[in-house]
């Protein structure tokens, strides 16, 4: 039995990492295409709204969709959605018709990433659960991270960018064939996958701090693509190096992930969450008087980032550890929601208070959004201390 979790958990994430190559490149050739095209920023913004909004719209069904259909089965027809939506792309330059493509590939991945977390979660015991979340988590980051690159050298051939890039979505589907297990989309003590105690409205109250945790990583990974740069060239950083922010921030969340997870392996999940989120209240405040002192900037954005990544794996941890069965599939869509909604209308907040306040206005709302996590999650943590003492 091992032998086949093991296996099923290998062809899953390798299943997911080609997913995230495939994403990875599809955003930035989306905006390559339109900027090329005469379009400008506002039209690039909308398709990215159309994504999300697609993935938001799905939200409420997701658990059903996937006892109806089936864990794999259901990945399947998402993974061939997203391919089919990305090489329609290749055929036609109509801004409705992109629009829709894009909300389709938006609903589809909103339902391939929550079956897949829940699915992660479920194959791991309590006692590895850290770990094993952080394996996907970082698997996927890093084959995500690839995709601007591919774009790099396809970004030029017009009449099959789109095209080639949907296929790579299709080099998904021999690896799920692998798997042969699939996880149970109800518990023994479930009669139904739809029931209402494991829809949303009954999920959503019970996890607060994983919801906002969430949301904080949501945006403090799209500012740190977006708008981490100006804010450094602001404090007086050379373009060429202010790029470098946010890669230095994405390293140390994808390579301090594993350690990470076995640290709340051992000394316990909710700890090592609340420490992360102080770690990360306690250095954001330092990055105005670091950005121009390379020597403390680096390893502060380094430490920031392994910390910052760590609030949104142990918030996967969290769903595995709180929800089973279909309730779990509606958590990790709720997770999902989150994650639109903060990294769509994130940016368009902080840019406007950045216009308005200056540029450490970015600190200050990654700083309220870290402080709301911290909040939460010590809420979650004395109510579990009294619910043991009672």
């Amino acid at each position: 039995m091992k032998r086949i979790l093991s296996r099923d958990f290998l062809a899953l994430i390798l299943s997911v990492a080609v997913v995230g190559l495939g994403l990875g490149a599809t955003l930035p050739l989306t905006a390559l295409a339109l900027t090329q095209a005469g379009y400008g920023t506002d039209v690039v913004g909308l398709m990215t709204a159309m994504q999300a909004g697609g993935g938001l719209a799905v939200v409420p069904f997701a658990s059903r969709i996937a006892g109806q259909f089936g864990a794999r089965e259901t990945i399947v027809a998402t993974v061939i959605m997203v391919a089919g939506a990305t090489v329609l792309m290749q055929f036609t330059v109509n801004l409705w018709v992109w629009a829709a493509l894009r909300a389709l590939c938006g609903a589809a991945l909103m339902l391939l990433f929550t079956i897949g977390e829940a699915w992660v979660t479920q194959l791991a015991d309590d006692s590895t659960r850290g770990r094993v979340v952080a394996i996907y988590a970082t698997n996927f980051t890093l084959f995500q991270m690839a995709g601007p690159v591919l774009v790099s050298f396809i970004g030029g051939w017009q009449a099959s960018r789109f095209a080639l890039t949907g296929a790579i979505f299709l080099f998904a589907l021999p690896v799920l064939m692998l798997i042969r297990g699939a996880p149970p989309l109800h518990g023994p003590d479930e009669q139904a996958p739809h029931e209402a105690s494991s829809g949303w409205r009954h999920v959503l109250p019970q996890m607060p701090a994983i919801v906002i945790g969430t949301g904080f990583f949501a945006l403090f990974d799209t500012l740190a693509l977006s708008l981490m740069p100006l804010f450094a060239m602001s404090h007086g950083v050379s373009a060429e190096v202010a790029v470098l922010f946010a890669s230095v921030l994405l390293l140390g969340d994808t390579t301090m992930q594993f350690p990470i997870g076995w640290l709340a392996d051992r000394f316990g999940r909710m700890r090592v969450h609340i420490v992360a989120a102080v770690v990360v209240v306690a250095l954001l405040p330092l990055l105005p008087w670091a950005a121009s002192r390379p020597w403390v900037c680096w390893p502060l954005l380094y430490v920031l980032g392994a910390a910052a990544g760590s609030i949104y794996t142990l918030s996967l941890v969290a769903c595995g550890e709180r929800f089973r069965g279909a309730a779990l599939v509606s958590a990790t869509s709720l997770v999902g929601a989150s994650w639109s909604v903060a990294s769509f209308g994130g940016p368009v907040i902080a840019g406007a208070l950045m216009r308005q306040s200056g540029p450490n206005a970015l600190i200050a709302v990654l700083l309220a959004s870290a402080a709301a996590f911290l909040l939460a999650a010590g809420w979650e943590a004395r109510r579990q201390r009294a619910g043991s003492a009672a």
